[in-house]
């Protein structure tokens, strides 16, 4: 069942440098949520929060609430690899396991969880590669390294992987940005066939990208050089890119800067 996400008040920092400033945004269920804005700006460092991966970074920490269905996934007796498990995450650039199988790639993070029963985790396999809409380029290779793959192909079974172990909601950090032009829309059709099952946050610098997968779109800016990044404007996205509220946010998608 897809969650929703609700962000309060949300201060992010790196030691004593504060990132991201004061942000309070509602992420619904069953949606997807894209995140724009200069480089710089917070956009992917508000995005790891959503799932904890910021505090992994030496020094970071959180003030604010991130609340998955009301429940703060910062609070005290909440275990942060749980929340990783329920929100998950793909990056950048394609990051297989490059010697690993096709096949453990996708379950790799099963396994971790302690599922051995090979029946299983070959169904969970088909199940999440056809998710990903990569199970006939390789039902007949599985037992190959995923590192043989295209990069298209390498980034949807990176996503296969995420949605192998059930997650509630799919975080994407400009998963395309390393891609060529036919594998983005591959990504881009698949993101909103995802989102069927999954709450789905994406940051891009792509403004046709948001434009194109997006329901609702988030726009963060830098008030000044050396101040925190800030929610400037979240709209839906159609209304966001044909009538912004914000002269900055116009500014932005039109191209008169970042």
């Amino acid at each position: 069942m897809a969650k929703r996400l609700d962000l309060k008040d949300l201060n992010i920092y790196y030691s004593a440098f504060h990132a991201v400033k004061d942000v309070s945004l509602d992420v619904p269920p069953r949606s997807i949520t894209a995140f724009i804005g200069p480089s710089g700006c917070g956009k992917s460092t508000v995005l790891r929060t959503l799932n904890r991966m910021h505090e992994v970074t030496p020094g970071a920490r959180v003030e604010g609430k991130v609340l998955l269905d009301g429940e703060d996934i910062y609070g005290r007796s909440v275990d942060p690899v749980s929340v990783r498990s329920t929100i998950g995450m793909v990056f950048q650039r394609p990051n297989p396991f490059p010697t690993m199988s096709i096949r453990d790639n996708v379950v790799a993070g099963l396994k971790l969880q302690g599922l051995r029963n090979k029946k299983e985790l070959d169904e969970v396999a088909e199940r999440s590669l056809r998710g990903a809409n990569l199970w006939e380029e390789v039902k007949d290779r599985l037992g190959k390294p995923g590192g043989g793959l295209s990069g298209g192909q390498q980034q949807r079974l990176c996503i296969a992987r995420a949605i192998a172990v059930s997650p509630e909601v799919l975080l994407m950090d400009e998963p395309c940005s390393a891609l060529d032009p036919i594998s983005t829309l591959a990504i881009e059709d698949l993101i909103t066939e995802l989102k069927k099952d999954y709450t789905i946050v994406i940051v891009t610098h792509n403004m046709q990208q948001a434009a194109r997968v997006s329901d609702q779109t988030a726009f963060f800016n830098l008030a000044a050089t050396g101040k925190p990044g800030q929610l400037i404007e979240v709209n839906d996205t159609e209304t966001m890119f044909s009538n912004p509220e914000q002269r900055a946010t116009e500014d932005y998608i039109s191209g008169r800067f970042g």
